[in-house]
This record gives structure tokens, sequence and C-alpha cells, in this order.
């Protein structure tokens, strides 16, 4: 570091080395080390004192870890005494709990949670702030909302007895208001998450992106204007020809630069680097993940990751092991329980319901129509050992949500069993196979083994 310098300046690693003249980008946590996480927690009420068959075994897994992962899908306070206010762009649903989430949170086990994600302001800085604050005052670690960027983006950082632990946590998939800001000039920083911004672009074959090209060029006050002849943009939307139809991303690289700089920070003050992303793309209804998501993925372990994790879509997407670290391309839901939230004016009209007539359990009924399929509900809960600085197993456990359920008992995780073990774990397996993962099934739980020493 140099003399007079509040700024941290990592110089480029030499080749054949892992280290920098800052610190290590390696792992560097006492043996026996275990990361527990999970996907999004769209929880509205305390759960561990409640009648939850099978739930109680599912805390026992969370508590058995040095560090213990989730993402925080809603906000957190009381209110009859909240002053902010429902915001007209919202993540979907207004999803909120009471102050009692807590110390739930913290009983069941997790320590470390991230912010980042369509539902961070859904009740504006208000909610945002006392979420935070609640989260605070149960000693859960958490990272990805702040008061302007640079502390949206920071990472935070959690004291176990095996390693300091550093979180850091965006999104890609996020309401455009939510974005936050540095101060730029006179003009002050603005409150909000940490946003991975993505330019997407449809796919089409060349003679539907001619036919877009005529119909382009007879609106009035729209110009051709860097597009090329394999590119058309109309409505707000880019075309583009390929040979696969769908969707195609690009990063953004300003984002990418301060999330990279943030990683290499984060590993530089800690000894493991947990690095978190809410994606939803390229919809809820995909097994895969965007197409620029891999390349990314690998930048961020480069950069000092030691697991990277996406949550979002609501359902599993496949594990790769790269560089001996595990990267998680959605862990579905952890617990799905939304239906015990006030729903906002906004829901109402937008599900056709009248709040004098209808309630709001009957909009989030309307609204939950979206994930009719069980495999909404379905999921795994991953524990990763690390031996010799080394990922050397990780074990899967498939729960399942409770879909057959009333609606209001649906949404809370238990061990699945038996013919539904299976078939969440070797559904794990198919999606999994493209990243050249291989994972064993014994006793209802999904094994992936890795021999120390052994990058792969």
């Amino acid at each position: 570091m140099e003399e007079h310098s509040n700024e941290i300046v990592s110089h480029p690693v030499q080749q054949g080395t892992s280290y920098d003249t800052v610190g290590s980008i390696a792992t560097n946590v006492a043996d026996g080390f275990t990361m527990v996480a999970v996907g999004d927690l769209l929880v509205t009420r305390p759960l561990t004192k409640g009648q939850h068959p099978g739930f109680d075994d599912i805390v026992k897994i969370l508590h058995n870890a040095d560090v213990t992962f989730g993402n925080i899908e809603t906000n957190i306070f009381d209110i009859r005494s909240f002053k902010g206010s429902p915001q007209a762009e919202y993540g979907g649903a207004y999803v909120i709990s009471l102050p009692g989430l807590g110390p739930d949170l913290k009983a069941m086990g997790f320590n470390i949670m991230s912010r980042a994600n369509n539902h961070s302001l859904d009740w504006g800085v208000e909610g945002m702030r006392e979420t935070g604050r609640v989260l605070d005052e149960n000693g859960i670690v958490h990272a990805g909302a702040g008061e302007n960027l640079s502390q949206a983006g920071a990472a935070r950082f959690l004291e176990t007895a095996r390693g300091r632990v550093a979180l850091l946590s965006f999104a890609s998939t996020f309401t455009p208001l939510s974005r936050a800001a540095d101060p730029a000039g006179e003009a002050p920083g603005r409150p909000g998450l940490n946003p991975l911004r993505l330019a997407r672009s449809v796919v089409i074959p060349p003679e539907m992106l001619e036919s877009l090209r005529r119909i382009r060029d007879v609106l009035p006050g729209l110009r051709p204007d860097g597009e090329g002849p394999n590119r058309v943009d109309l409505a707000g939307m880019t075309f583009r020809t390929g040979d696969k139809i769908g969707y195609t991303y690009e990063v953004d690289p300003r984002d990418v630069a301060g999330i990279l700089r943030n990683v290499r920070r984060g590993k530089q003050f800690a000894d493991f680097c947990i690095v978190t992303n809410h994606d939803h793309e390229p919809g809820n209804w995909s097994q895969e993940p965007p197409d620029c998501e891999q390349s990314f993925a690998h930048r961020l372990i480069d950069a000092g990751a030691d697991a990277y994790v996406i949550h979002g879509p609501h359902q599993l997407r496949g594990i790769e092991i790269y560089k001996n670290r595990p990267i998680f391309y959605s862990l579905g839901n952890f617990i799905m329980d939304g239906l015990h939230t006030p729903v906002g004016a906004d829901m109402f009209s937008a599900y056709g319901k009248d709040p004098r007539t209808d309630t709001d359990a009957e909009v989030t009924v309307k609204e939950m129509e979206e994930f009719l399929d069980p495999v909404f509900y379905e999921s795994v809960v991953t524990i990763g050992r690390f031996l010799q600085n080394q990922l050397a197993e990780l074990r899967l456990f498939p729960i399942e949500l409770g879909y057959s359920k009333r609606f209001a008992n649906r949404g809370v995780p238990r061990l699945a069993c038996g013919p539904k073990a299976k078939f969440i774990l070797e559904r794990l397996q198919k999606l999994s196979e493209p990243f050249g993962t291989q994972i064993t099934i014994a006793n209802d739980v999904g094994v992936i083994t890795l021999l120390p020493g052994s990058p792969r």
C-alpha cells in the first residue's frame, strides 16, 4: 500500500503465482471450513416456532456450517409504524415481513445474506433502510444495498472460527429506479442496490430481420444510426441475426469493472469470498442461464471469488466446478411463503381486483399463477466442505416446498426423500452435465467429490 493512500492497489499477478503485492487470491481457510448456500427466501413471517413438519431437519443443516448464506427477498418492518410507502415500480409483488423475521433468520442459522434483488426497493428507501437495521440488530451480515453505489457494491465481512468471509452482492434483474449511484459534482449519491446492467438482443433469422427493417423504415422518427446489416433497433428492442433463435446478453463494462474491483478488494481483506447475483434472465421459464453468465462467472472466480451463487429464476439450474470453486447457476427457492403480506393498490389494479371487495390473498394467488409448475417448489440445500484450501466435497440435500398443500401452507421447505429426492437430484444431474459436473446420488443426497490438488 502506497503511503498517503486510502486505496488498496492491486498490481498485476506474476505468471505462475496466485499472489499479488497486497494479498492472496487463493482460498485461505482452516481445514473443515464449510459453507451452506441456499436460494431465495420469499418469507413473510417467522417460521421456527410454527407448525411446519420437517423444517427442523432443515434448520439443523443450516446450523452445521461456518457460513450459512441465503438471498433475502423481502423487506422487514412493522407496517403499523412504517413511514414509507409501496412504490409504483416494484419487483412483481410487495413482499414484507414483521421485524420478528430478523431473530427468526438468526435462529434458522443464517449469518450472511444478499440484499440486491428486484424487491430491494419495493417499499422505497425507507423499506431498504429498515430491513438493513433489522438484519444488523440480529448480527446478520448483509451486502448489496446501501446509501450510494460504493456502499452497495462493497464487500461485507463475517468472522468465523475457520476464517474471515467476505460477501459481495449484485443484481442483474432489478427495477430501474432501484439502481444506486455515487455522488457526482454537486449531485449527491442515490441509495439503492448494486447493479449489473445487461443489454439484451433478440436473435432471429435474417428474413425476419429484414421484415422488421421494413417496418422500422416506414415509422416516423426512427433512425438506423449504428445498426449495421445484422441489427435493427425497434420499439426499444435490439434484434440481431444468428444461428440460434432466442436472447443474447452483453454485460455493462462499467458495472463489470466495479464488481471485479470489489471482488478483488473483498478477497484481499478476507480468507474466503462469496459473490452472489440475483439473475432471472432470460426468464423464470428457463432452465439455462443467460449466455453471458458462464464467462462472467469465470472472471469472478479469477478475480478472487471462492464461490459464486446465483438466485432469482425460482428454479434450479446447473452447477459448475471451475478451478475447484463452485458456481451455482441458480439454487431456486428456499422459502416461497409469499401469501401473508399486504400487496398495495398497484397490484390490485394489475390483476383486476378491487380492494373494497377482494382480499390481498386473492391478489397474491393471481400473481402466483406464474408458478403453477411444481418445479418452482423443488430445490436443494448445498454444503461445501473445504480441505487444503480447496473444495473437497459438495453435498446436495433435495428439498420440496409443499406444492400439493393448501395455498396458505405452501412454501416452507422440508427434506425430500425416496422418489421425490431421486427426481430432483436426477434433474440437477442433467442440468449440470453441460458444465462437465458429475453428481452421484446415494441415500437421497447428491454428492460432488473433488480430490484436493486436482483442479477442474
